[in-house]
């Protein structure tokens, strides 16, 4: 039984009991049991919302703000998520993203949401609903709206929601300005507080927070080098053979410059070990040449020779493999004969590789502009001293041939480009003689407001503003999930820690206290802004729902109708069955529709 069925068999047997327990009459009167749900009510706080709402013109100024906010992104998350509904009929995936427990903000039942941080994302949810429906309460109390109770809700034990019960008669009463204004203040505080904890997120905190020195290590391939030596995720390779190593190029050129098989690898800063290197293929990529297969936690494959030449370690693998555009490697999976170069799964369209011909489909290129390319990092070099117009010579194995095609370069004069999109690795294999996958610490520092410089190119632009930022921010999660970047983002926590430090003036209060309060932004910011957005849904009886019919009503009322209120109905029942429909697709959609 996986995790969300034990948690949702203990919900039923948890409200089963509350259940009984109301229908003897054993709860107090301001508990309420329907369903699952249990919400607690409470009349006191008035008075402090009474005084709270004083600056009456103040209020009201910022909760205008906070319609129109909430009319934008009411109207956006309507066309995004029929859109999404759309998308997900015709291409029906089941990704790890979309999977029906990955939308319960629930820490351990959500894949994206660590137990390890499970105290700070409560602390948000918590924040988040104070804000929420304290914004409703207060600006009951500026529109002269009565207070029936207010109170939480709780799916078992666990705070999902809070609610102000305005007193019915009192809100009839009241204009439509006065209520959409109401309805808005909810959201419009999620959306200020997600505000305030990026700016202190990306500002001062996230500031005084570097990477640690060394190659952080992600994980260790099963089975490989590093893997045999005890080197594993939360480690830090800080030298090899004696030189210190900063990032994962220093890494490699010290593993290439170590003469022997075996090389002395130091860790963390304070443990030297022993790797014993060999030639084995840790990755494929699907429709490779070779017709190897490994999957995440299969043993990699070793490779023992090429063309009849031992191979011991990746830079007397590369040597061989330079020599020979064509070669049979001998590998514990049996021999493989096949061209090595640059496995390339398509070309790009309009690039320059397809207007100078008509290739489509898988092709290995060993050669360009007469340098010899083996892996898909040899494509730069090779290009390095040409510029976007010049015509270079590129020679690929292709239907069983090797064929030589001439084209004109594309691309900027920073990155000329052949056009292509290609794999890493030689021949859709990722070869390796040490096997461990490097977390890229500066780079997730540089998309929560670290140094620029260190952002992956293509969120470059994203990270230089504040707006960018947040955005990234919000994707950190799924980052892997969606093949952003190599692992989830979800803080500063466990193992990970190792891979940051402190310094500058929030130093003095020590490591701990900083990475907490960074997670505590980070999570707190992240519900807030999921918490809004959601709530502008615009279905009843979520408050972009409820704001939805104070605009039809606005608009109806101008209609030359008799029967009004039919029609607001009929206009609102419409778009909350829509947004309905399309919420129940993405979610269940994927599952039902592949099988």
């Amino acid at each position: 039984m996986n995790t969300l069925l034990w948690v949702l068999a203990g919900v039923i047997a948890y409200s089963a009991i509350l259940i009984a327990l109301e229908s003897r009459g054993l709860l107090p009167d301001s508990v309420r049991v329907q369903g699952p749900l249990t919400t607690i009510h409470t009349k006191h706080g008035r008075a402090f919302l009474d005084w709270l709402a004083t600056p009456r013109r103040f209020w009201r100024a910022w909760s205008n703000v906070g319609v129109g906010i909430a009319l934008v992104v009411m109207f956006g998350m309507f066309y995004f998520l029929v859109q999404a509904a759309v998308l997900t009929f015709q291409n029906p995936v089941s990704t790890q993203a979309n999977q029906p427990q990955n939308f319960l903000v629930i820490p351990g039942v959500n894949d994206f949401l660590p137990l390890a941080v499970a105290p700070e994302i409560v602390l948000g949810l918590l924040v988040a609903l104070v804000v929420h429906e304290g914004g409703h309460g207060l600006l009951c109390r500026v529109e002269n709206i009565d207070i029936d109770s207010m109170g939480v809700v709780l799916l078992a034990i666990i705070p999902i929601g809070a609610f102000v019960e305005p007193d019915e008669e009192s809100q009839q009463s009241a204009d439509r300005g006065s209520r959409s204004r109401m309805f808005a203040a909810g959201v419009t505080n999620n959306f200020a507080i997600t505000f305030i904890a990026f700016a202190l997120l990306f500002g001062p905190v996230v500031g005084a927070i570097s990477a640690a020195p060394g190659v952080a290590v992600g994980g260790a391939y099963e089975g490989a080098p590093a893997f045999a030596a005890g080197i594993e995720g939360g480690d830090r390779i800080t030298a090899v053979g004696g030189a210190s190593v900063e990032n994962e190029s220093d890494l490699r050129a010290a593993l290439a410059d170590a003469p022997e098989q075996s090389v002395e690898v130091e860790v963390n800063g304070d443990e030297t070990v022993t790797v014993d290197r060999r030639v084995v293929v840790v990755g494929t990529v699907g429709g490779n040449p070779a017709n190897l297969s490994i999957t995440e936690g299969e043993a990699p494959v070793n490779v023992t020779a090429v063309n009849g030449t031992e191979v011991g370690t990746y830079a007397e693998f590369r040597e061989v493999a330079a020599q020979h555009e064509y070669a049979r490697l001998e590998t514990s999976a049996g021999p493989r004969t096949l061209p090595l170069g640059v496995y390339v799964s398509s070309v790009a369209d309009g690039g320059p590789l397809d207007n100078a011909t008509n290739l489509n489909g898988s092709f290995v290129v060993t050669r360009v502009a007469g340098e010899r390319v083996v892996d898909f990092s040899d494509l730069d070099s090779a290009l390095a001293d040409h510029a976007p117009g010049d015509t270079v010579t590129l020679r690929a194995y292709v239907d069983g041939e090797f064929r030589e095609y001439e084209l004109t370069l594309g691309g900027t004069a920073d990155d000329p480009q052949i056009g292509v999109y290609g794999a890493q690795g030689v021949s859709g294999l990722i070869v390796d003689d040490f096997g461990v996958r490097e977390y890229p610490a500066e780079s997730y520092l540089a998309l929560l407001g670290g140094d620029t410089a260190d952002a992956p190119p293509q969120f470059s632009g994203l990270a230089g503003s504040f707006l960018g930022l947040a955005y990234l921010a919000l994707v950190l999660p799924l980052a892997g999930a969606v093949g952003y970047l190599p692992y989830n983002f979800a803080g500063f926590y466990g193992v990970f820690t190792n891979f940051f430090e402190v310094s500058g003036p929030l130093a003095a209060f020590g490591e701990t206290p900083v990475f907490l309060a960074a997670n505590v932004l980070f999570w707190t910011a992240w519900i807030n802004v999921q918490l809004g957005i959601f709530n502008c849904i615009p279905g009843y009886p979520l408050d972009g729902g409820r704001i939805l019919r104070m605009v039809m009503e606005g608009i109806v009322a101008r209609l030359p109708v008799s029967d009004r209120p039919r029609l607001v109905r009929t206009l609102t029942t419409s778009v909350g069955l829509t947004m309905l429909a399309a919420l129940l697709v993405i979610v269940f959609g994927p599952q039902l529709i592949s099988g």
